[in-house]
């Protein structure tokens, strides 16, 4: 016999989550051993930077990771989740470079190499240790023993390893190439980490006068700055109107040198004059033009960003934008300045500092990409790897067909340093331990390069580095290849190619079976979340509240633009009220669907904070009501034929219920259908263990005397208790890998066999038990409830408050009115009903009156609601005004009518179709089938209240 243990009135987050997970983490259940015979199921978090805190976009993907490996590790599976810290080179250096000029007025250099290592190490401590709390209290079941680093020890070794490895294969070299240089950090970034917009410019024409002196050709350009580093003019072999020019010298001005004029498929000629200026040395495509014409490449810019030698003396130190304006103002002065017009540039700014980009000729370290794409490419096309939504295959594809050589060095110093020396007689060393010296001259005078590598190089080992690699270790036989990769698209090239294509290269293996791309978090109007604009939620102040007062604190801090502070007192005037993680994760899951954004608001997190409540309300109210309950005698009485017999029909359909919203949950998770399982869940408690089965409970719940004394009644009793702790028992199990800290809370307290484990999250996760299937209980509850519901869909088609009581007829002329009888106390409290049900009543169904006898024009009157060929629904309509009534479902009508239009429009839009996710598509389809069906709803009660006025004009 149990006694149950009370929840308290209101479920208090802040109490409950740090408690929990005290004990899970006392308990070493995050933790999985390699060594087990167990089949194993990995996931690699994908390390968020060292240098910030746990957003929004962390929140997502990490919500959906931990899902997956709870319900795992509840399946049986040995479930390990690797945590880790990326040092996240670029970013790193702009933060603690600015803080270093505003604090002490100095730059990097000033400070040199090795104090600024020291601050970077101690940052990392410091704000690493914080990610790595937070994470823990959003109830993250990573295996926190396992934790690494992309500079500790081991992964310092795995990337030396990798380097050499790729060198001595020739996968690694050193080349002169054209590289993306920001000016501001100093340092080559990649063309992923360049954001190009278009900003207002000008197109300048400029004359180049002919050495001969016959003449001049006009070039166009956006950078005319550049100019004093040109080699040659380009014109398209096709343009007749320099096919006599191709060949002749041209004046370079301000700079008296002789450059060509070339012929080149690279010129438009609809664009400007069709001539262009080439500066291979500060332009990609101009780089191109000089290798086929062999042209040489002139440096005027440094690595500052300023004008240098060899360019006129006059320029030398100028900034690029000082140049501009002194070479322009030259130029008029000279008389070779052409017409200037207004145009659109598009320029590159580096996504870290946001300085403008410059491109540069410069040796840099590069790996030979297309040879490991290749392999990467084959594994996905076979699927190997699979792409989950399956869209982003196709892309990943592009990127491994159309792939370029990889720069991997960086002119930085927090980072992996690159083991390469350097000899005075010309001789490069690449080795895994310093040399002594030279291999060449003997020389002992050898100097390691200053670059490190790129941060994403050493990510790119991470599912294996983690794991002990380059040892054979047991943990890597065991967890490599992982299961599952849940990152975001933004990362697709950065990161999971470049997995992909050294998982292949070193294992022969991919390292994981599954990338799961999850969908960016926008706001609620579908902006991305930008500080500058004040509209990010950051997910820490949803889980611990936060007043308007800290949140304008906050923006002050950063410097916010008064635009985003009027945002946010807008946006969150009366601050966040604090929901905890479990409102955070289950709103996360519940908006995931496969579409491309998620737009989150405050609002949507209440709701789904709103459904927490719920729950905790629901398992009070039974925990107070299960008092005398014994689990193990009701486990016993299920497995007995005669146990199953005492079941009535909702305790049957509950049951059967329960089966179909577990089989759901499972086969949604299999599928990466985080939206679809967390709104099972949440459609099954909130509609159909709490609207119905707990108010079908209650009347045998409450404890009388009479009880006592009548043993079928305290025997029925004894079976709705059960029903009901099974139902939440199993609902706990259901939820927990989304909401873990609310539920391990209730299991706790539910009364239960003694033979379960001590905690939630290593219990089973519920399956499908098909001999609780009851299609029989399934269908007689489906009319109950259809019943129900068409008694309210009645009394809004009219008007009626939800609140309001008042009589219905329900004709049955069918076998169905014993059955609705029976349920009939249910179906009046749940509508708000008075309710007569049988084959016939006094009179038609138009005359069926049932009212309080006043002399009223609709006294007679019954509007109707057709469930099914068998029942339908009649409501005496004496209460209702006839002019007001009308007017208000004319009024509705006209605005169903406008939502009818514009979802038939956007339907009817091939571009919307083709474009929309799958799941957004049938959500507007249904949404059209809906509003179409309560118009038809509104015409019918139009009609029968024509026909009543009709009916009531004196004659």
């Amino acid at each position: 016999m149990t006694t149950s243990s009370a929840l308290p009135k209101q479920y208090d987050p802040s109490e409950v989550e740090p408690r929990w997970l005290r004990f899970w983490l006392e308990n070493d259940f995050f933790h999985a051993d390699e060594t087990s015979p167990t089949v194993p199921y990995a996931i690699t978090l994908p390390p968020p930077n060292v240098t910030g805190s746990l957003h929004i976009g962390h929140a997502l993907g990490s919500t959906m990771q931990d899902i997956l490996i709870r319900w795992k590790r509840m399946q049986g599976f040995n479930a390990m989740w690797m945590p880790g810290i990326d040092h996240a080179s670029i970013a790193v250096h702009v933060l603690l470079e600015k803080d270093l000029k505003r604090r002490e007025n100095k730059n990097r250099f000033e400070l040199g190499r090795e104090e600024f290592l020291n601050r970077a190490w101690a940052w990392k401590e410091k704000s690493g240790n914080r990610i790595s709390e937070q994470e823990k209290l959003m109830g993250f079941s990573l295996d926190w023993q396992r934790e690494r680093f992309t500079m500790d020890e081991r992964s310092n070794g795995a990337v030396l390893e990798a380097f050499v490895r790729l060198y001595e294969e020739g996968l690694i070299f050193r080349a002169k190439r054209m590289i993306n240089w920001d000016p501001s950090s100093e340092t080559v970034v990649s063309d992923l980490e360049v954001d190009t917009v278009e900003e207002k410019g000008h197109l300048w024409e400029i004359k180049y006068p002919f050495v001969d002196g016959s003449g001049s050709i006009t070039v166009a350009t956006t950078r005319p700055e550049t100019m004093l580093g040109d080699t040659a003019v380009a014109v398209h072999p096709s343009d007749v109107r320099y096919t006599d020019v191709v060949g002749k010298l041209v004046t370079l001005p301000l700079t008296g040198r002789q450059i060509p004029i070339v012929s080149d498929l690279w010129p438009d000629p609809a664009f400007g004059s069709g001539a262009v200026k080439v500066t291979p040395a500060h332009d990609p495509n101009d780089f191109d033009i000089g290798q086929r014409q062999g042209l040489e490449a002139i440096q005027v810019i440094d690595l500052k960003g300023r004008i240098c030698a060899p360019a006129p003396a006059k320029y030398v130190g100028m900034t690029v934008d000082e140049a501009r304006k002194a070479v322009v103002a030259d130029l008029e002065a000279g008389g070779h300045l052409g017409e200037i017009k207004d145009h659109k540039v598009p320029r590159g700014r580096s996504q870290r500092s946001g300085a403008v980009i410059e491109p540069m000729l410069m040796d840099q370290w590069w790996v030979k990409a297309a040879p490991l794409a290749e392999k990467a490419a084959a594994a996905a096309e076979s699927g190997k790897t699979k792409f989950v939504p399956e869209l982003w295959t196709k892309t990943f594809m592009h990127w491994m067909t159309n792939i370029r050589d990889w720069c991997i060095s960086r002119q930085l110093w927090w980072g992996h340093r690159i083991p390469a020396y350097y000899c005075s007689c010309g001789t490069t060393i690449v080795a895994r331990e310093a040399p002594k010296d030279c291999g060449n001259c003997g020389s002992s005078d050898l100097k390691q390069d200053e670059d490190v590598l790129d941060t994403w190089f050493s990510s790119a080992l991470w599912p294996f580095s983690t794991l002990g690699w380059p040892e054979k270790t047991r943990a890597l036989a065991t967890f490599y290849p992982n299961n599952v990769l849940v990152t975001g698209p933004d990362i697709i090239f950065f990161w999971v190619a470049r997995m992909m294509m050294f998982g292949i290269h070193f294992m022969g293996k991919v390292p994981f079976r599954t990338v799961y791309l999850t969908s960016i978090v926008t706001d609620e109007n579908g902006d991305k979340m930008s500080k500058m604009k004040g509209n990010v939620i950051d997910p820490l102040d949803i889980v611990y509240g936060a007043s308007l007062e800290a949140l304008l604190k906050r923006a002050d801090a950063e410097n916010a633009p008064d635009a985003a502070v009027k945002t946010i007192k807008k946006n969150f005037a009366k601050g966040i009220p604090a929901m905890g993680a479990d409102a955070l994760r289950f709103s996360l899951a519940a908006l995931n669907t496969s579409g491309r954004y998620i737009r989150l608001s405050i609002d949507r997190v209440e709701g789904y904070r709103n459904f927490i409540n719920k729950l905790w309300n629901a398992s009070r109210f039974a925990l107070m009501n299960l008092d005398g309950y014994d689990p193990e005698r009701f486990e016993a009485q299920l497995t007995t034929p005669a146990g199953r017999q005492a079941l009535g029909m909702p305790e049957r359909w509950i049951l059967s219920r329960l089966q179909a919203v577990s089989s759901d949950v499972d086969q949604a998770l299999e599928a990466f259908r985080f939206s679809d399982a967390a709104n099972a869940i949440y459609h099954f408690v909130w509609h159909e263990l709490c609207d119905w089965y707990i108010e079908l409970a209650k009347p045998h719940l409450h404890q009388t005397e009479e009880l006592e004394q009548d043993q079928a009644k305290a025997a029925k009793r004894h079976v709705v208790q059960g029903v009901l702790a099974t139902a939440l028992e199993t609902t706990m199990r259901l939820l927990h890998p989304f909401a873990p800290y609310v539920t391990e809370e209730i299991w706790q307290k539910l009364p239960k066999p003694p033979q379960l484990p001590g905690s939630l999250m290593i219990t089973v996760f519920p399956r499908n038990d098909a001999s609780f299937v009851d299609a029989v209980a399934e269908a007689e509850m489906k009319l109950v409830q259809d019943v129900a519901i068409g008694c309210r869909m009645l009394k809004a088609t009219y008007g009626i408050e939800p609140a309001k009581t008042v009589p219905v007829g329900i004709r049955v002329r069918g076998e169905k009115a014993e059955l609705l009888k029976r349920y009939r106390e249910a179906i009046e409290r749940t509508a708000r009903v008075k309710a007569q049900i049988g084959a016939t009543f006094a009179g038609s169904s138009e005359a069926f009156s049932v009212h309080d006898g006043s002399a009223d024009a609709l006294a007679g009157v019954a509007g109707k609601e057709v469930i099914n060929s068998e029942v339908e629904i009649v409501m005496p309509l004496g209460q209702i005004d006839l002019v007001a009534e009308k007017a208000r479902i004319a009024k509705d009508i006209a605005k169903t009518d406008k939502e009818i239009g514009g979802l038939e429009k956007k339907l009817g839009n091939a571009d919307f179709l083709a474009r929309a996710p799958e799941d957004v598509v049938a959500e507007q389809r249904a949404r059209l089938a809906e509003e179409q069906s309560r118009k038809h709803r509104l015409l019918d009660a139009l009609a029968t209240l024509e026909k009543a006025g009709q009916e009531t004009k004196p004659s």
